[in-house]
């Protein structure tokens, strides 16, 4: 098995779905007593939420291409970056190493292209969901994105940020959540993208009104895929 990377820790949350799924998906597909070959570095969200101005974002990017050079130097073959946000300085961080960087929404879009998928919503915290960065990626596969509602976007940055960051899943949230993809589906969702990695914690992946598509779940798919080499 190949040995992989994982830029952690924002949030922890986040970075322990990541850890569970991948060796859960290593064990499914080899033997009951596999562990994945992972290097995790755990990076101190404090000074990387909420990024608005330019300086933060390129503070930010220093940081992860930092984390990147010193995984790679330990060993990983490829990166994974543990954040849908922090995919805003995706191409700095690839820039930075040899080795490939997977990307979250290329990952999702591939899946959703292959399931015949041609409009979804996205939920997530503001700038993935109000910005290009992650949602050129995924109209680059052929999915029609709806456009953002203001209040949603709101409620869904509120929620993640107060709450799921910090371990809290509430059935308030559960309940806004499935109120909103409801209201998404009316207006022509096909499907809906987890764009923020600690929403499966208020969000029935299996079982909802709309398709899911987790992007924690199938980033760490692609990940075990290069693990296993395939």
């Amino acid at each position: 098995m190949r040995k992989i990377g994982l830029i952690g820790g924002m949030s922890w949350v986040s970075t322990r779905t990541y850890y569970e799924d991948i060796n859960q998906l290593v064990q499914a597909r080899t033997s009951k007593i596999a562990s994945a070959p992972m290097l995790i570095e755990s990076l101190d969200f404090t000074n990387l939420i909420r990024l608005s101005t330019p300086e933060q974002w390129a503070h930010a990017a220093g940081v992860l291409t930092d984390s990147a050079r010193r995984l790679e130097q330990a060993g990983a073959t490829a990166l994974l970056i543990g954040a849908n946000s922090m995919h805003k300085v995706y191409d700095q961080v690839a820039g930075a190493v040899s080795i490939p960087v997977i990307h979250i929404a290329d990952a999702v879009g591939v899946r959703m292209k292959a399931d015949g998928v041609t409009n979804a919503t996205i939920l997530g915290t503001q700038n993935v969901v109000m910005e290009s960065f992650y949602r050129k990626r995924l109209v680059s596969h052929g999915i029609n994105l709806l456009p953002p509602v203001l209040g949603e976007v709101d409620e869904m940055d509120r929620i993640i940020y107060e709450e799921l960051m910090q371990g809290r899943a509430t059935r308030s949230a559960e309940r806004t959540f499935k109120t909103m993809l409801t209201n998404m589906g009316q207006r022509g969702a096909q499907a809906a993208v987890l764009g923020c990695t600690e929403l499966d914690m208020v969000i029935d992946v299996d079982a909802n009104v709309l398709p899911i598509y987790d992007g924690t779940r199938i980033h760490a798919e692609a990940a075990v895929d290069w693990i296993l080499g395939g």
